[in-house]
């Protein structure tokens, strides 16, 4: 349980795992209820992993009223810290046997309704007498008492609960067709008539089995989510009185603090993030960044939670532990995705509860209807009206279709940090990518350095100002100039801020000084700055005071490994690309030839590509943004679909829905791929569920239809569509070719 202090008073969180959710129509009822609860500030419920996530201040309510609540329900509620594998094991079992019982019924009932099927009329004179007739009634009702009393329980708690609530979900209909159907078939047996015990054994039985696949289905596609989460390091090798000795404490992962020293063997999960002070390692960490191949990490080197040491000991200091960690994050993200549905969807889940009590205000009509038309079989027909409709199908799918992509992805490298994001991409029209970083490694080295005039220190002051960002062109110059850099010159330095799109600026000992682009740093002196014609095609960084220009850098760097490939196969697919930088015109004109752009615009600050991209959507444009700058944040917030490098700067990633973890533009490319599918296994299951119940429904109310027909329809039609979305699984996964291409 995770507590925070808020302006007011305590608030406190937790994620709960659920049970006994079947449709929309629950996840509707236990949010709607939970939220209404005093004190409750979030209640959001993952349909894919039966998770809810719950924060509330601690002084108007506690955890165990708000699993009491939802018990009161009638669903099952336990804390995520608490394993459910016993209850799971427990609920499956009792689930086999339900539809064991059922289904064994099923056989048996078929014997005795046979002889009805081939005399549908008994005759006197006839094989099936009235009596032998009653009797195969009596036998067959004894046999339907067990799947009633035992098989269709589930069904009958939850309409009881729903109607207990006063909500229509999913079980009410069920529920009163079983019902209805047996009792009318009772009715019968004694006073004659047509029964239909075997319908109703058919129907439990076939429901039954769709559930048990749905819920085989939803464990499948939630297993990215399940997989990251079972990565969460649960021990750790605490150094007690590190570097005075080396006396090792086992402790629980989540007890570590801030600034703790931690021994990781080899073969160990990493139980924080943190930075490595001895040893020397490989360490895989594909699960969470989508690359295959161990990464070295030695003195310096950042690790991350989850990842597994693979070869030497390592000490580490930790610097995020917990909830904080860069997995938990991952974690988190992801569930929080898997939540989200694509506004398409949204419609077909807000009124699945209204559907259900407009199906069963047409099966009464139709019930009075056909009374007047034909009585024996108005029951029927109504019964039939009831059991054929399945609003769950509309909605069913859907979690199954999303979990599915969002494993895939993060299973290569790419993380969606928002579930809308994928109908969006399908959709997309226009792919706008920065330049550093993006289209290229971001990698920058100093090629050439000039000075312009002669400053004291003029190194120092460069180096100083570098160090203190995180762009890539600064990281160069700050590596380039670490050996230059005289730590002996003691320099005071004062209101260092970085400018957007510009540069970074201080004053150092009184003078004020800018490095960064060439307009920003002409800004300061008032004077035009000519670059030389030897550094026309480097990406160039200008040292500069009032005085004038000190110090130029010229950096270059090289294209990403599958930046052509990746631009080529949207371009292939008719989007538009697009090549936006505040570089200048020679070196991201030099880029966007490599690559194959024709639109490239170059020398624009964030409220230029804020700007074009607006423009784009003004016309109609579905405009998807990939970068990793702080330059590129207020295009990234703006777009459709906001991509950010996994290496970028912090606030690229904040506001992007698709996190590269990978930093292979290819994943994107296959992203793009598994969003298109997505979206159209989810409208091909929404088209199959619209025109099944638009069939159905017009069928059953005319008495086209037998109470066995709606059963067997029914639970097909929730099979069909949960099935669909294993199809996602179909698609090839990409494969990286590695060349070397210099910018």
């Amino acid at each position: 349980m995770a507590t925070s202090q808020t302006e007011d008073q305590l608030v406190q969180s937790e994620r709960l795992t659920l049970s006994g959710m079947h449709c929309a129509a629950c996840v509707q009822l236990i949010e709607f209820r939970l939220r209404q609860l005093p004190g409750i500030e979030l209640f959001r419920i993952n349909t894919a992993t039966h998770k809810a996530d719950v924060i509330w201040k601690a002084g108007e309510n506690n955890l165990k009223n708000i699993i009491a609540a939802i018990i009161h329900l009638g669903y099952g509620a336990l804390p995520s810290s608490q394993s459910p594998d016993e209850f799971e094991k427990k609920e499956n079992k009792l689930a086999l046997w339900r539809l064991f019982i059922a289904g064994f019924a099923m056989m048996q009932i078929m014997m005795y309704a046979f002889p009805a099927y081939l005399v549908p009329v008994p005759q006197v004179d006839g094989d099936l007498t009235p009596d032998l007739d009653k009797l195969l009634k009596i036998a067959s009702m004894l046999i339907t008492v067990p799947v009633i009393g035992f098989s269709a329980l589930p069904f009958f708690r939850a309409a009881w609960r729903d109607m207990r609530n006063r909500h229509i979900g999913m079980d009410v209909p069920v529920s009163l067709g079983i019902l209805l159907t047996f009792f009318a078939s009772v009715w019968a047996t004694f006073a004659g008539g047509v029964v239909y015990y075997d319908s109703v054994i058919m129907f439990v039985f076939l429901l039954l089995a769709a559930r048990l696949i749905e819920s085989k289905v939803q464990k499948k596609t939630s297993v990215a989510l399940r997989v990251l989460t079972q990565l969460v390091p649960v021990s750790a090798q605490k150094l007690k009185n590190y570097p005075a000795s080396r006396d090792v404490e086992s402790l629980d992962a989540t007890l570590l603090q801030i600034g703790d020293f931690v021994l990781v063997a080899p073969g160990e999960h990493i139980p924080a993030d943190g930075v490595v002070l001895e040893g020397r390692s490989e360490c895989d960490e594909s699960l969470m960044t989508g690359e295959s191949v161990p990464v070295l990490k030695q003195v310096g080197d950042q690790v991350i939670a989850g990842a597994v040491n693979a070869s030497g000991t390592l000490i580490v200091k930790t610097e995020k532990v917990g909830m904080e960690t860069h997995l938990s994050s991952l974690i988190s993200m992801m569930e929080v995705a898997a939540t989200e549905k694509p506004p398409i969807v949204l419609l077909a889940d807000k009124h699945a509860s209204r559907f259900l009590s407009l199906i069963l205000v047409v099966a009464v009509v139709t019930g009075i209807v056909w009374f007047y038309i034909a009585p024996a079989r108005a029951l029927w027909i109504a019964i039939s009206v009831i059991v054929v409709t399945c609003p769950c199908a509309l909605s069913l799918a859907t979690p199954g279709v999303m979990s599915a992509a969002i494993g895939l992805l993060a299973k290569n490298g790419a993380l969606i940090k928002n579930g809308k994001a994928i109908q969006s991409m399908a959709q997309a029209t226009h792919f706008v990518f920065d330049k550093t970083g993006t289209l290229t490694v971001g990698k920058l080295s100093l090629i050439e350095q000039k000075a312009s005039r002669h400053v004291l220190a003029a190194e120092t002051i460069a180096f100083l100002l570098a160090s203190g960002s995180t762009h890539p062109a600064s990281k160069a110059i700050a590596d380039a100039l670490a050996m230059q850099y005289q730590s002996s010159l003691i320099m005071g330095v004062d209101a260092m801020h970085e400018v957007a799109g510009g540069g970074i600026e201080a004053r150092i000992d009184g003078n004020l000084y800018r490095l960064g682009s060439v307009s920003f740093a002409a800004e300061l002196s008032q004077q035009t700055i000519i670059v030389p014609a030897e550094m026309a095609s480097q990406t160039v960084s200008v040292l500069a005071d009032n005085a004038g220009v000190i110090l130029l850098f010229g950096l270059s760097d090289a294209l990403r490994d599958d930046a052509v490939a990746t631009v080529s196969k949207l371009q292939l697919q008719h989007k538009h690309v697009m090549l936006l930088s505040g570089d200048r015109e020679e070196v991201v004109h030099k880029v966007a030839r490599k690559c194959g752009i024709v639109d490239a615009r170059a020398g624009l600050s964030p409220a230029d590509k804020f700007d074009v991209v607006q423009s784009l959507q003004k016309q109609g444009a579905i405009v998807v943004v990939v970068g990793d700058g702080m330059n590129d944040g207020p295009a990234l917030s703006l777009a459709n679909v906001a991509v950010a490098m996994g290496q970028g700067a912090p606030i690229s990633q904040t506001r992007s829905d698709v996190l590269l973890m990978s930093n292979r533009l290819s994943d994107l490319d296959f992203g793009f791929t598994v969003a298109n599918k997505a979206f159209r296994l989810i409208r091909e299951n929404l088209i199959w569920a619209i025109a099944y119940n638009m069939f159905a429904i017009p069928a059953a109310t005319l008495g086209w239809l037998e109470p066995w027909h709606a059963a067997l329809g029914m639970s097909l039609s929730s099979v069909i569509v949960v099935l669909n979305a294993l199809r996602l699984y179909l698609l090839p996964q990409p494969s990286y070719v590695v060349t070397d291409q210099l910018a």
